[in-house]
């Protein structure tokens, strides 16, 4: 497109330097030679005076050498023989022109230009005082005719080639400022189209092209967000898979030995690493998102949710012979998190205590309401979290965060605080009372932002369950 436009600038501007330069050029050739012309009639004006006066021969040389052109051979006279004493014509000066075209000048009374060898003639014809006509010569070499034309034309030739070239350099910069943008859009294009999620074009050049630009960038994060739900929900049900993956682990686990259940406890270890697999895969392509996208009108009772998934793994805990403690949900409290939502995170806390510590380890729940926020404490008497602030970052190495637990995923603290952040809360991690693990979940009721004391709440939720539990010593810690 860069080229065409060049094409069209130069066809255009060439076009008109040649509508207009090529009649310039004609208009200075006349010019010059009228010019010229115009000079021959002033020089032959000049002899007019003497020939009114006289037409005696010596009279007549002395006034023709006494003019410029008669004194470099350019102008004659020629005077009719019927005005002179025996009838003999007079002729003074070099004369070029034909007696002919003489005669028909003196016949006609009227000013004639004819060519002669080297240039043209003007014959100018002049009343004498005896009425006859008298004819003057005055030569005009070829030269003189065009006299300055030639400068003439090379200037308009190059005043012609400086528009023509100016033309195409202002079309090549324009050409650069449309297909510049246009090429960069089709590079973004190419690149977003290969995998390049993160490629963006910026809105410059003509309006058109802008609006094309933010367009393409629209649909960029349209994409990109597209594919993001898409991961996190791939990802999400994978993860929610290990809360029945974890019960077949743990019945599997009793089955004793034989062939069968050696297989069971095989195909049970294949299907959580085949799980784990299609989690890690999903979070290593997804880019980081923010906020859980609960829907218009989402909400649930935190504590019905928190009681029925707990009737689920209380009766997990009993075959491990867990001691299970819940406190804090007698009341019914409002939050703005999707029951669905609610239930994949309590349950992501609690897969990690069974899949973590060792059988027989005891766990807590603790529900606080502070009328601005929900606290949820998941506390157990394990080994603990190495490193919390490890634990909190989104996988690294094939590691969950936890910060000792190869082959996690490192999503299941990351639902919890994707659902936390959500309502304007957060994640914490740290020691519990019981001398294990303590996760601590705020949920924000009305988008506020959890104070830096929300801690603790865990230590008074700590002391109040310190007795009830006896801390028992694991390997392994989780994520």
């Amino acid at each position: 497109m860069r080229w065409a436009l060049v094409k069209v600038c130069l066809a255009v501007t060439a076009m008109v330097v040649i509508a207009f330069a090529v009649p310039l050029g004609l208009v200075i050739r006349e010019m010059a030679s009228d010019r010229a012309f115009s000079d021959a009639e002033r020089q032959a004006a000049t002899i007019a005076p003497t020939l009114s006066i006289t037409t005696d021969r010596a009279e007549l040389t002395r006034a023709v050498l006494s003019t410029e052109p008669g004194d470099r051979g350019r102008l004659a006279v020629h005077v009719p023989a019927a005005d002179r004493a025996g009838g003999e014509a007079l002729a003074i000066g070099v004369r070029r022109a034909e007696a002919e075209d003489v005669a028909t000048v003196r016949g006609a009374g009227r000013a004639s230009i004819t060519e002669v060898p080297g240039g043209s003639a003007l014959l100018q014809p002049t009343a004498l005082s005896t009425g006859d006509i008298a004819v003057v010569e005055v030569f005009v070499p070829e030269g003189e005719a065009s006299n300055g034309v030639a400068t003439a034309w090379l200037v308009l030739a190059g005043v012609g080639v400086a528009l023509v070239v100016g033309s195409v350099a202002v079309a090549d910069r324009l050409g650069v400022r449309m297909v510049r943008p246009a090429q960069r859009l089709a590079g973004a294009a190419h690149d977003l189209g290969e995998g390049r999620l993160g490629v963006r074009v910026p809105e410059e050049g003509p309006r058109e092209l802008r609006s094309a630009a933010a367009a393409f960038n629209s649909m960029a994060d349209q994409v990109v967000r597209l594919l993001a739900n898409e991961r996190e929900l791939a990802a999400d049900l994978s993860h929610r898979l290990r809360t029945p993956l974890t019960v077949l682990r743990l019945n599997a686990a009793s089955l004793g030995e034989g062939p069968a259940a050696e297989q069971t406890r095989a195909a049970v270890q294949q299907l959580e690493h085949e799980v784990d697999t299609i989690i890690r895969t999903a979070r290593e392509q997804r880019p980081q998102t923010q906020g859980v996208h609960t829907g218009a009108g989402a909400g649930c009772d935190a504590s019905e949710v928190i009681r029925e998934r707990m009737g689920f793994w209380s009766a997990l805990a009993e075959d491990e012979g867990r001691e299970v403690r819940l406190a804090g949900v007698d009341r019914r409290v409002h939050t703005p998190v999707s029951r669905p939502e609610l239930a994949a995170a309590l349950d992501a806390l609690l897969g990690n205590v069974f899949r973590h510590t060792p059988e027989g380890t005891a766990f807590a729940v603790d529900v606080h309401h502070s009328g601005e926020a929900v606290i949820v404490l998941v506390s157990d008497a394990g080994p603990g979290i190495e490193d919390p602030e490890a634990a909190l970052a989104r996988g690294a190495g094939g590691r969950d965060g936890a910060g000792g637990t190869v082959g996690s995923t490192g999503l299941g603290l990351d639902i919890v605080r994707r659902v936390a952040e959500s309502t304007g809360g957060d994640l914490r991690v740290g020691r519990s009372v019981l001398g294990g693990a303590e996760v601590r979940v705020w949920i924000g009721l009305h988008g506020s932002r959890p104070e830096h004391g929300g801690r603790g709440h865990g230590r008074r939720g700590g002391r109040q369950r310190r007795g009830a539990f006896r801390a028992k010593s694991g390997a392994g810690s989780r994520p």
